[in-house]
């Protein structure tokens, strides 16, 4: 179930990266198109108004710890994707109300210069997007999520520079040509 679940969150980062969001969506960048140079992890923060890796790990843990949430320990992210890629991951078990900490957590974010760019509500669960010098984070909140009741919540960077696509669609292929 893991495994469909990181398919379908590569799917959706290819097709973020590749620009297939929605038209009007103010998180495609300030020119309509993905950062054309420093979008790798391996740039450095503040160079080129591209984030480093370690600059998005450290914000998320700032943002989710200060919101109530404790990191809860999940799957690795496949090695060709590690250096575009920061997932990190409540424990619902843990939060004593998810959604006011996963609010909070995106508060915080968007005090830090994160830019909301899209939000899906459907009943209880919500999906939101924010952008931030290249990279794209995609945010979720699942009542009840888990099998053990507890609720989920999830929060996915990824880079959306050039040296990224192409990693994200070998990824997907593999996934999808592998699951016969």
């Amino acid at each position: 179930m893991r495994n469909i679940r990181w398919a379908a969150a590569a799917a959706g980062a290819v097709l973020l990266i590749a620009g297939c969001s929605s038209e009007g969506d103010s998180a495609q960048g300030h020119s309509g198109d993905a950062p054309s140079t420093g979008g790798s992890a391996s740039a450095k923060a503040g160079s080129g108004g591209s984030l480093d890796i370690a600059v998005v790990k450290k914000e998320i843990v700032a943002a989710a710890t200060a919101a109530g949430f404790t990191e809860k320990p999940r799957d690795d992210v496949p090695p060709v994707l590690k250096s575009c890629t920061v997932r990190w991951q409540s424990d619902g078990a843990k939060a004593a109300d998810s959604r006011k900490s996963y609010d909070a957590t995106l508060a915080a974010l968007g005090n830090g210069g994160w830019k909301e760019g899209g939000s899906n509500e459907e009943r209880q669960s919500v999906v939101k997007v924010l952008d931030k010098s290249g990279w794209r984070l995609i945010a979720s909140h699942r009542p009840e999520g888990w099998a053990d009741g507890t609720d989920e919540d999830s929060f996915v960077f990824v880079d959306t520079g050039p040296a990224c696509e192409k990693p994200f669609q070998e990824d997907l292929a593999d996934k999808t040509t592998n699951k016969k």
